[in-house]
This record gives C-alpha cells, sequence and structure tokens, in this order.
C-alpha cells in the first residue's frame, strides 16, 4: 500500500488578529450572481483539486458574490431552497467570510455579507502559513441553536453532510473560474471562535482558503 503524502508546510506559531483593513463597511452588498461565466460542470470536475499558493491579489466583488451563492446561496426564490442540501431544511451552517476588512457572515436570502467583527482573522483559521496571506477564508460555522432541532444522533452527520456539500460547491466553483481553494480541518475551534465574536451555540468546524492561484490551474 503506498503511503499518503502530505503536503509540506509548519505550524505557524499563535498570532494574535491583526487590525481591519481601513473602512469596514457594516454591510457589503453583493452584486447577482453570474450563472453563465463559468466552465461547464463536467470540465469543472475535471479540474477540481486542492491548492495551498495563494496570491495576494484580492478579489473582485463579482466573484465574491459568486463564491457565497455557490456555497449556500438561494437558488429558488419560491421556497427559499438553496444551492447546498440541509436536513428537514434547518440550514444549520452558516457560512463566514475572513476578509482584510473584517469577518462578515453571509446573509443567504439577501446575498450580502453583515459584519459581524471588525478585525482580519484570517491568520486565525488554521495553521498554515498561507492563510493569513489569501484575500479570503471562509469559516463553516454549525449554528447549533439551530442544529438542536434535529434529533441529537444525527446532527452530527447532518451537519457533516451539510459542510461537505457546501464546501465542495464552492471549490466546483473556484475550477470552473480558474480560482485556488482548499477545504482544511486543522484549526484552533475556539481561538477562531473568540476571534470571530461567536457565542457559545456557534461552533467553527471547517475552513476553506479561496484566491487566485500562483501555478496555472
Amino acid at each position: 500500500m503506498n503511503e499518503a503524502h502530505h503536503p509540506p508546510y509548519d505550524i505557524v506559531p499563535g498570532t494574535p488578529t491583526a487590525p481591519a483593513a481601513p473602512g469596514s463597511p457594516a454591510v457589503i452588498d453583493l452584486p447577482p450572481p453570474d450563472l453563465k461565466g463559468s466552465a461547464p460542470l463536467m470540465i469543472a470536475l475535471a479540474r477540481r483539486k486542492s491548492l495551498r499558493e495563494f496570491a495576494q491579489t484580492s478579489l473582485s466583488r463579482q466573484q465574491l458574490s459568486d463564491i457565497l451563492w455557490a456555497a449556500d446561496g438561494i437558488n429558488r426564490a419560491d421556497t427559499g431552497g438553496r444551492t447546498a442540501p440541509s436536513a428537514h431544511g434547518v440550514n444549520e451552517i452558516d457560512v463566514y467570510a475572513a476578509l482584510p476588512e473584517g469577518v462578515y457572515r453571509y446573509e443567504s436570502m439577501s446575498h450580502k455579507l453583515r459584519l459581524k467583527h471588525a478585525v482580519d482573522a484570517r491568520n486565525l483559521t488554521g495553521y498554515q502559513d498561507f492563510v493569513g496571506k489569501a484575500p479570503l477564508d471562509l469559516v463553516y460555522v454549525v449554528n447549533h441553536a439551530r442544529a438542536d432541532q434535529l434529533p441529537q444522533s444525527q446532527r452530527d452527520s447532518f451537519a457533516g453532510v451539510a459542510i461537505g456539500a457546501i464546501s465542495q460547491n464552492v471549490s466546483l466553483y473556484c475550477a470552473a473560474a480558474g480560482l485556488a481553494c482548499v477545504v482544511r480541518g486543522w484549526l484552533n475551534h475556539r481561538l477562531l471562535a473568540n476571534a470571530m465574536s461567536l457565542n457559545e451555540d456557534e461552533i467553527p468546524v471547517l475552513a476553506q482558503t479561496i484566491g487566485h492561484s500562483v501555478i496555472p490551474t
């Protein structure tokens, strides 16, 4: 049996959050998602891979919109249905965007980002050295105030399925749009929750770094 080869990165010592970029808006209005501008699904599947080297170039507002809509946006306005499934429609996973301007919560219904904490917490979304340099780190948070509506024996598995669907939606969008991304579970949950000003019912469980690749995708 072949041995697994893990990427060569070192643990970055714990560092405090950085000051947010000047002028953190309370709300970031996002343009409508571009439903015609990416590669077909089968091409995206063929291109999907994890990349851990990111240029520091900012994402455009349109790219940010498309990423978040792909993650967990509304794709059926009549019912409020989303791009990612959720058992019994409880939508227990909240998507947060760690940006230079601050930590923002994505509001699916209004397709906006709302400021949660005006601090640059990107470097706390994981231990790897690239997390604080890429333009965007998404953090997937289980909101137990909603998750606890589900049977106790199924809460963890249902949340895992929902997060897996959300992160794969993002991965496929990035593959189709020529962006780099990687899903990460190696993080200090409590330290990150504190940096994001989450309450005890909100637990960050997975992060996803996104940006422009420094190598051809």
